[in-house]
C-alpha cells in the first residue's frame, strides 16, 4: 500500500516515513507539488499526506488538482500556519483529516491507516475562497482542539454547546460556526438568556400573540422565527428559568415553536448553539437545570480554554487588539517583544475580554507609538490600586500583605495560599447555604466530592462555621 508524502522539511518526512512504513506502507515522498502531480499522473496511491506551504505554491490551494488527477483518494494535510482560517481551508477541501504542527506521530500514523481502509474517504470538496475576517485568534494547542471541532460541525446543522469561562470568547465560537457553514447566508441572532427577566424570556424566545398578557399591544416575532435559516445562540443558558427549559426542549424536540398566547405551532429552521460559563451537572443533580435539555444541547461540546491555559496565544491577540484599535479611531500603536511577553506573563482572570479592555487602554494612554514594558508594567499598577480601591482592601492587596507578613518555607507556599484563600471562601459559602454541602459546591461551581475533601482537608466543620457566624 503506497503512500504519497509531499513534505520539504527532511527531518519531518523522515519522522512520518519511519511511522507509516511501521504500519506496513511503502511511502514516497516528493517535496514540492509539481512533484507530487507528476506521482499522481504516474501511479495510484492510497492515501495522500501533504503539507501546505511547499516549495512551489500552497498545497492546501492546489488540492483541486488532486481531485482531479486521483478523487477517491484521501487526503491528510499538516500545517504549521495554525490557524482557524487553515484548519477551515483544509476542511473545504474535503480533507480526511488536518493536523497542525506539532502533532502526534502515532495519531498520524494511525489516522493514515483509518483513512485507507475507510470506505467512505472519497473527495469532492470543492475549492473555495479562504474565509476572511475569522473571530478567532490563536495558534496554541488548546486552541488547536477548538479549530477541529469548528470544521466538523460547518456542514451538518448538529447542536453545539460551548463550555468555558467568562471572556474566553463563547460567543465568537458561534459566530464562526455560522459565518463558515452552509448557514451564513441566514440570520446570526445571539440572545443572552441570562439578561432577559424570567418573565419576559418565552416572550422573547418564542414570540407572543396580541394580547397575550398586558402590553402586548402587537404580535411580536421570537428570536426562534427571526433566526430562520440562519443561527440561535443561546448564551448563559444555565442561567435560564425551568420554566422557559421546558419550553426549549419541546421546541428543539418538535422543530416548532408556539407564540405566547397562541395556539398555533410554528415550524422553525434554524441551527442552535448554547453557552455557558457554569458547570451543569451540579445543577442538573440539584434540579435547576433539566439533564434531558443538557443532553439534548450538548450533542457537540466545544470547552474554550482559559487565557491562562493558552499564553502563547497573548502576543498575537495583543497585536489583534491594537489593529482593531486602530481601525476604531484610536492612535496606531505597535506592541514590542518585551512587552508581549510581559503581557504573556499576567494571569488574565477576565481572559480574554480582559486582554482586549487593557490593549485597548494601551492605545488610548500611551505616550510612544511603540509599547514596551515599562509602559505596560505602569498600566498594570495603576489598574491593580484602582481595582483595589473599588474592592476595599482587595484580593491584590491581601496577597501582598500575606506575603511579606511571614509566608511559609519555600516549597510550600502555593499550598499555604490556596488554603488561606479556601477556608473563607469556603466558610462564606456554607453560610450561604445554611450549611447545605450539595448547594454550596453548586454555588461556588465544583463537584460536591471536591468540596467534601477540601473541608476535610482544611478541618472545617460546615456546622461550627454556623455557629460562629
Amino acid at each position: 500500500m503506497s503512500v504519497l508524502l509531499v513534505e520539504d522539511d527532511a527531518t519531518i518526512a523522515i519522522v512520518i516515513t519511519t511511522a507509516l512504513e511501521a504500519e506496513g506502507f511503502d511511502v514516497v515522498r516528493c517535496d514540492s507539488i509539481a512533484a507530487r502531480d507528476r506521482l499522481l499522473q504516474e501511479r495510484r496511491f492510497k492515501a495522500l499526506v501533504t503539507d501546505v506551504m511547499l516549495t512551489d505554491g500552497d498545497g492546501i490551494e492546489t488540492i483541486g488538482t488532486v481531485r482531479a488527477l486521483a478523487p477517491d483518494m484521501p487526503v491528510i494535510i499538516l500545517s504549521a500556519q495554525n490557524t482557524l482560517d487553515t484548519a477551515v481551508r483544509a476542511s473545504d477541501t474535503g480533507a480526511f483529516e488536518y493536523f497542525p504542527k506539532p502533532f502526534d506521530i502515532d495519531e498520524l500514523a494511525r489516522t493514515v491507516r483509518q483513512a485507507v481502509g475507510s470506505a467512505s474517504a472519497r473527495g469532492g470538496g470543492e475549492d473555495e475562497a479562504p474565509a476572511v475576517g475569522l473571530p478567532l485568534v490563536g495558534r496554541s494547542a488548546p486552541m488547536q482542539v477548538v479549530y477541529r471541532m469548528i470544521t466538523r460541525v460547518l456542514r451538518n446543522d448538529l447542536t453545539v454547546l460551548v463550555l468555558g469561562e467568562s471572556g474566553t470568547g463563547k460567543e465568537l465560537v458561534a459566530e464562526a460556526i455560522h459565518q463558515l457553514g452552509h448557514r451564513k447566508d441566514g440570520p446570526f441572532v445571539a440572545v443572552n438568556t441570562a439578561a432577559i427577566p424570567a418573565e419576559l424570556i418565552e416572550s422573547e424566545l418564542f414570540g407572543h400573540e396580541k394580547g397575550a398578557f398586558t402590553g402586548a399591544v402587537a404580535r411580536h416575532i421570537g428570536k426562534f422565527e427571526q433566526a430562520g435559516g440562519g443561527t440561535l445562540f443561546l448564551d448563559e443558558i444555565g442561567d435560564m428559568p425551568m420554566q422557559a427549559q421546558t419550553r426549549l426542549l419541546r421546541a428543539l424536540q418538535s422543530g416548532t415553536v408556539r407564540r405566547v398566547g397562541g395556539r398555533e405551532e410554528v415550524r422553525v429552521d434554524v441551527r442552535i448553539v448554547a453557552a455557558t460559563n457554569r458547570d451543569l451537572e451540579p445543577m442538573i443533580a440539584v434540579g435547576t437545570f433539566r439533564e434531558d435539555l443538557f443532553y439534548r444541547l450538548n450533542v457537540v461540546p466545544i470547552t474554550l480554554p482559559a487565557l491562562r491555559e493558552r499564553a502563547d496565544d497573548i502576543p498575537a491577540l495583543a497585536r489583534h487588539f491594537l489593529t482593531l484599535a486602530a481601525a476604531e479611531g484610536l492612535p496606531r500603536r505597535q506592541l514590542s517583544d518585551d512587552g508581549a511577553a510581559l503581557l504573556a506573563r499576567q494571569p488574565w482572570r477576565g481572559n480574554v475580554r480582559e486582554l482586549r479592555n487593557f490593549i485597548y487602554r494601551l492605545a488610548l494612554l500611551s505616550r510612544e507609538d511603540s509599547i514596551d514594558s515599562e509602559t505596560i508594567a505602569g498600566l498594570i499598577a495603576q489598574t491593580r490600586r484602582s481595582e483595589g480601591d473599588a474592592d476595599g482592601a482587595g484580593i491584590d492587596t491581601a496577597v501582598e500583605h500575606w506575603w511579606s507578613s511571614g509566608r511559609p518555607p519555600s516549597g510550600q507556599v502555593y499550598d499555604a495560599a490556596l488554603a488561606a484563600f479556601e477556608r473563607p471562601l469556603f466558610i462564606a459559602a456554607l453560610r450561604e447555604t445554611s450549611g447545605n454541602q450539595l448547594r454550596a459546591a453548586q454555588l461556588l461551581g465544583i463537584n460536591r466530592n471536591t468540596l467534601r475533601k477540601r473541608l476535610h482537608d482544611l478541618a472545617i466543620d460546615p456546622q461550627e462555621s454556623l455557629r460562629r457566624s
